[in-house]
């Protein structure tokens, strides 16, 4: 792999697509540091240092992952690319429901266009929202609501809460141009490169704290990460393929069919989207008792016990089950049995001992539910780690290598060493992969 690795330096225009790929992560991973004008930095973690270290540490660490430590500092690049990726998802989900995007994804390349501008205006549109939603939470004091002190230097000054907002979107506007730049310069998916980068930027510092605490229970989390990358690994590549033939047909002088080929279908389908919706909406639960905090409620009372602090079974059992839900519910409006017999029908392919037609779809999901099953439980299980963790012993924040880190880390990583395994076979060349 390193000799691979060494040959595709050697290639001149690989080489330039790394270069500017590093350079692009490297000036994401400045923005994601570099302060937004008006927050008072010193304050600001030591309020963060506090909040980690009391009964929601584990929602502060998600929000710390997902932004790669940058939301919780109010950087430039606070907000990361998950507008752009909840922007993603939405539209996926509306292509499903409203018949003019269903339209317009049928129509190829011009309509594939025409869908990403719709989700640019909806990652700004989003950034406003958040950017404002943050601000003045650390305005009011309920970002880190056991923290007195002010994380802001002029709360009171409304041209710059404005100019805040606008800075933390104009970073989102920024961060979504730098994805694209790395997916048409680049090597891989740039907005995958991005979030791998923010996932990625808390492992130097969780490991080096694990390191300085206790050696032996760092050997114990290097060894354990190991064999989870290894096992996540393992069922991401794991697929169930499908074999198709395709019939020879005539059209003009010339023989067109006869080949064999077969549809893979992933264990994992859905990768980490299920993950996230679960996440984000047991986020909802953390961010109503905070806004009702003061007030005698009985259900606030009962959500704040059961649905907030992640060591509780109720909280654990939700999450597991809305996983699974998410996960048949995502499979399922992005990938139509129906459609995948209609087009095998209509270029003359079937599957050798099912009949065309609405036999095909039939068959197709009987498999594609079988097999989702699987999948649906694995990701249950890689996401509750840090949670359990956290229950059985309170080493949640003592534990980096946790069940969405890990699932995000292997599916990009596993990506883009396929794209540059397959330019380094255009060259002739030995790839990554033997």
């Amino acid at each position: 792999m390193l000799t691979a690795f060494t040959r595709a330096f050697r290639t001149p225009d690989l080489r330039k697509k790394l270069l500017f790929t590093l350079g692009i992560i490297a000036l994401f991973r400045l923005g994601s540091v570099l302060p937004t004008p008006g927050v008072h930095v010193q304050n600001l973690r030591a309020c963060f240092d506090q909040a980690r270290s009391g009964d929601t540490g584990n929602i502060y660490g998600m929000v710390q992952l997902f932004s790669g430590g940058a939301l919780l500092k109010l950087s430039v690049f606070a907000l990361g690319i998950m507008p752009y990726i909840t922007a993603s998802i939405i539209l996926q989900l509306l292509v499903v429901v409203i018949p003019r995007l269903e339209a317009l994804k049928k129509e190829g390349q011009a309509g594939q266009t025409k869908i990403t501008q719709y989700t640019r205006y909806l990652t700004i549109g989003l950034g406003v929202l958040q950017s404002t939603a943050f601000i003045a939470l650390a305005r009011s004091g309920q970002l880190f609501p056991n923290c007195q002190q002010p994380v802001l230097l002029d709360p009171d000054n409304i041209f710059g809460i404005v100019t805040m907002v606008v800075i933390m979107t104009a970073g989102t506007s920024v961060i979504m141009w730098l994805g694209e730049l790395v997916t048409d310069r680049g090597v891989g998916n740039g907005m995958s490169i991005l979030i791998f980068t923010q996932v990625v930027a808390v492992f130097p510092s969780e490991l080096s704290n694990i390191f300085q605490a206790n050696k032996f229970t760092f050997a114990v989390v290097m060894v354990v990460g190991i064999f989870m990358i290894a096992a996540v690994v393992f069922v991401e590549q794991a697929q169930r393929r499908i074999p198709v033939q395709y019939a020879k047909r005539m059209v003009g002088r010339r023989m067109y069919g006869g080949t064999s080929t077969y549809i893979p279908l992933k264990v994992n389908q859905a990768g980490i989207i299920p993950v996230i919706f679960a996440s984000s909406l047991l986020y909802l639960p953390q961010l109503l008792t905070s806004l009702f905090q003061n007030t005698d409620n009985a259900v606030v009372r009962w959500i704040s016990t059961y649905l907030v602090r992640g060591d509780h079974p109720v909280y654990m059992a939700t999450f597991f089950v809305l996983i699974i839900f998410f996960t048949y519910f995502y499979v399922s409006i992005t990938f139509n049995p129906a459609e995948v017999a209609d087009n095998m029908k209509k270029y003359g392919g079937f599957i050798p001992g099912i009949r065309p037609g609405r036999p095909t779809a039939e068959y197709l999901n009987f498999v594609l539910t079988r097999l989702t099953a699987p999948g649906a439980l694995y990701l249950g299980l890689i996401s509750m780690i840090p949670i359990v963790a956290l229950a059985v012993a309170g080493a949640s924040q003592n534990f980096p290598f946790g069940g969405t880190s890990i699932l995000i880390m292997v599916g990009v990583g596993l990506d883009t060493v396929k794209q540059i395994e397959s330019q380094l076979q255009q060259r002739n060349y030995e790839g990554f992969l033997r």
